[in-house]
């Protein structure tokens, strides 16, 4: 499979009031984890559109994967596996196990 970049649809933090500002103690929570083919010529940069045809806009990139979790080896996942629960199914299928 050629490269690709894994992204994150998140759910900002809401303001406590309309019109005012967002308490600093929010947090950003991941609401999906999708896959993206990489953008040309820009490994980890993902392209416009999930594999499952979303839009990649307004989601935010995934860090790199950690040195303890190598893709490629037994086990291994194209997400993090503390967010197993929220990959995306489409995605999953598109990027298949080697």
């Amino acid at each position: 499979m050629s490269a690709m970049a894994v992204v994150y649809e998140v759910e900002e933090p809401v303001a406590a009031h309309p019109g005012g500002a967002v308490d600093g103690g929010g947090e950003t929570v991941v609401v999906r984890v999708h896959a993206a083919p990489s953008a040309p010529g820009m490994p980890g940069v993902p392209g416009p559109r999930t594999f499952c045809g979303r839009d990649t806009f307004a989601m935010r990139a995934a860090p790199p994967q950690p040195a303890g979790q190598p893709a490629g080896q037994p086990g291994a996942t194209w997400y993090d596996v503390g967010y197993a629960d929220r990959v995306c199914p489409a995605c999953d299928d598109a990027v298949g196990t080697d």
